[in-house]
């Protein structure tokens, strides 16, 4: 209520108008406006304009101070409101404030949102026994729910989406049509009366609908059955964590023995469950509840009270919070927490049609739990890991992409990235922005590929942007390189771990030198071995190598990622000493090896590990990718002091470390395989630093960054950070995007960008 100063001061009419940017489209921005608008007591219309909100409002200047304040400190929690201007105009004739029609958006000035959870208001309604929806498995309203997952054109309108062909019933048209109700323009809106039902599905049990298939859900997992589940994004495998033989019956089934499995923990109060089950920091504990809803990977409680099956060998379990009213539903009725894993087949894009799952799927799951809400396109969970004290992303996904980015320049034209071969990411880049999509997966498959093409092609459809230049990796063999020379546009290859550097540097981009550490499994190198231990002098498109490690062949090529073993005989063997304990058949290997038949040159730190895993007696044959480092890491006990490696300088310049000194210690049967953990994590970050000192004495560089699926490893990640950060260096590791290969589509875009 206005005052009576307040409304003597109307008299005074002003009027400015505003155009703000960011992601105000599709979060409940206009109604927002409305309602504030209302509040002040200030006249004048707000509109979708151009992929931006325009707003004019007049009244008296104390009023409209008040409402400008308010665009941004009292904003939805999902809108991202930018002022991109504010300008004092001649008043209109008008009496109230309203919504305007939208305007249609310029290309390349939209922002799609993201899916989002449930919001609580909604989960409130969910849970109350008078309301409308209660219990509705799709309720939302503009806070909440799916936006990139079933939007299939532009402007985002109910038209445009996945939910057209559901009509509205009376009330829910009314909702949709009230500016002043949060469901105003919620395009996924819907009710029992007129949206997406349940389908449960089993061989044995036929088909049962709407609540009866959510309690036969809930039925078939406490019966210890597996049950693949339709949610936002794609499929789950959801099954009883508690249960040893469900959860090994799952392992056997989907033929993924080793890798940890994701686990769902009710909403309870204090997170009772997740803390009988793993040990919270409040950094772990904010950014389970973050939005995004991640999967976070979190301390595994001594007295976990989980199957041990899920995390074997693993000291973290990946938890995640429910985030879609289904899967509240689901935990609440089941009571404890769920394993989720992808409803995949493994190394491919997560499933979303319900065909195409009961086909792929049929012999991992028991029954199957659908809805006949189309999923436009894929977006599996987002994966993140504290290190350091903050949250890094693994893997983008639901959530979290599409994620856009402000680059530091402006391109000349837009470009497609097609990122690498695996945990594929495509990127789209134009003016000063870039946006990458969630993760695509293995693209040696050919769905793999087949969604790229798609969600390449979707980027620059619903963006209204033509990508005029392609971006691929160097490497003449990845399935994204041979695709990028088939879409008929200029094509730039870009160096793995120079576009793995470009990424880190353009997150906080800063005009100086960067000493960039890029270590991971794999990538092709300018003299055309595989590198994976660099260190990388410069800034985006003038990058120079200036450190690595000692080379070693891979036994096999490709088979040396799989064969761990192989890598710890290549090891031995490049030093001149033997494996004590091999117990693999050897003698054509070392013919091949002796003849260099099929054993490429690296300098990867990535296979560095695989072999020390195998020496080390955790794993000789790796069933996921990064095995052997996880299983180091997790049985690091405490810092143990390094063992001194040699470093010299090359005849080319390149300081190169020297491993061979480790190849006893990690033999040493009288010390723990704990201890001998530990020192090989220890000497790895004394290289590093002894490589950045080296570096910095002769060019002074003082910003060093870590990048590289090496450096998901929180151990070693945060001994280099605080050993160098003692020794004056500032210290960067990535925190928007993952410093794995997901990061190499955007670092492309930066790399290529600076090199015009």
């Amino acid at each position: 209520m206005l005052n009576s100063a307040e409304r003597n001061s109307v008299i005074a009419c002003v009027a400015r108008k505003w155009i703000l940017g960011g992601r105000v489209q599709g979060v409940g921005y206009r109604p927002f406006v409305y309602r504030v608008a209302h509040r002040c007591g200030v006249q004048g219309w707000v509109r979708n304009c151009a992929g931006e909100v325009e707003i004019l409002a007049q009244g008296a200047p104390e009023l409209l101070q008040r409402f400008g304040h308010a665009l941004l400190t009292e904003a939805p929690p999902l809108a991202r409101p930018r002022i991109l201007s504010e300008l004092p105009v001649a008043p209109e004739p008008t009496e109230d404030f309203q919504i305007r029609g939208s305007e249609a958006a310029r290309p390349g000035q939209i922002h799609v949102p993201p899916d989002n959870f449930a919001c609580d208001d909604c989960i409130a309604e969910l849970n109350n026994s008078r309301d409308r929806r209660f219990r509705y498995p799709f309720i939302n309203c503009t806070q909440c729910g799916p936006r990139y997952t079933l939007i299939e054109r532009l402007p985002y309108d109910r038209a445009n989406t996945s939910m057209a062909s559901f009509q509205l019933c009376p009330l829910c048209a009314a909702e949709y049509a009230d500016p002043g109700d949060r469901r105003f323009h919620a395009e996924p809106i819907a009710c029992p009366q007129c949206g997406p039902r349940l389908e449960f599905h089993a061989l044995d049990e036929g088909v049962q609908l709407g609540a009866d298939a959510l309690r036969a859900t809930v039925a078939a997992l406490q019966s210890g059955k597996i049950v693949a589940v339709k949610g936002i994004g794609g499929y789950h495998l959801l099954c009883d964590a508690a249960s040893s033989v469900a959860v090994a019956t799952l392992r056997v089934r989907k033929r993924r023995p080793d890798k940890p499995l994701a686990v769902m923990f009710p909403l309870q109060p204090d997170f009772a469950a997740l803390r009988r089950a793993a040990i919270l920091d409040p950094t772990h504990e904010a950014m389970l509840r973050d939005p995004i809803r991640p999967v976070v990977l979190v301390p595994k409680n001594v007295a976990c009270d989980l199957a041990p099956e899920i995390a074997p060998n693993s000291g973290e379990i990946g938890a995640m919070l429910p985030y879609s009213p289904l899967h509240h539903l689901l935990l609440e009725d089941f009571g404890a927490p769920l394993v989720a894993t992808s409803g995949n087949v493994s190394g491919e894009p997560v499933l979303t049609d319900q065909g195409m799952a009961e086909r792929c799927l049929a012999a991992v799951a028991d029954a199957f739990l659908h809805h006949d809400r189309p999923i436009v396109r894929p977006a599996d969970d987002p994966v993140y890991r504290i290190i350091a004290n903050k949250p890094r992303p693994l893997r983008l996904g639901r959530g979290n992409a599409p994620f856009e980015i402000e680059l530091p320049l402006s391109l000349p034209r837009p470009i497609l990235a097609l990122g690498g071969q695996l945990k594929n990411t495509v990127a789209l880049g134009w003016g000063n922005r870039a946006v990458v999509s969630p993760h695509l997966g293995d693209m040696g498959t050919p769905r793999g590929l087949a969604l790229l093409k798609q969600v390449a092609a979707d980027l620059q459809s619903l963006y209204g942007v033509s990508a005029e230049a392609v971006l691929c990796d160097a490497h003449p063999g990845y399935a994204t390189t041979q695709l990028a020379r088939q879409l008929g546009l200029p094509v730039t290859k870009i160096f793995h771990h120079e576009a793995h550097a470009s990424a880190l540097v353009g997150e906080c981009y800063q005009e100086h030198d960067w000493l960039v550490f890029t270590w991971d499994g794999a990538g092709f190198g300018r003299d055309g071995t595989i590198w994976g231990g660099e260190a990388l002098l410069g800034r985006p498109g003038h990058w120079r190598r200036v450190a690595t490690v000692r080379p070693f062949s891979l036994l096999g090529g490709e088979r040396a990622t799989r064969d761990l073993w192989r890598n710890a005989l290549a090891l031995c063997w490049e030093t001149g000493t033997e494996w004590r304990s091999c117990e693999q058949e050897i003698e054509v290997l070392r013919h091949a090896w002796t003849r260099n038949i099929n054993c490429p040159r690296t300098s990867s730190i990535g296979r560095l590990f695989d072999g020390a895993g195998a020496l080390l007696g955790l794993v000789s044959r790796a069933s996921y990718e990064g095995q052997a480092p996880s299983q180091i890491e997790a049985i690091c006990t405490e810092d143990a002091e390094p063992i001194s490696l040699p470093l010299s300088r090359r005849a080319d310049g390149i300081w190169e470390s020297d491993w061979s000194p480790l190849l006893h210690c990690l033999q040493d049967a009288e010390q723990s395989a704990a201890s001998r953990a530990s020192t090989f994590h220890s000497t790895l970050a004394e290289l590093l630093l002894a490589q950045a000192r080296a570096v910095r004495a002769e060019c002074g560089v003082s910003h060093v960054g870590l990048t590289g699926g090496v450096f998901q490893n929180r151990v070693l990640c945060e001994r280099v950070l605080f050993a160098a950060q003692l020794e004056g260096f500032t210290v960067h590791i990535p925190e928007m995007l993952p410093c794995n290969d997901a990061g190499l589509s955007f670092g492309q875009i930066i790399e290529a960008s600076a090199r015009t």
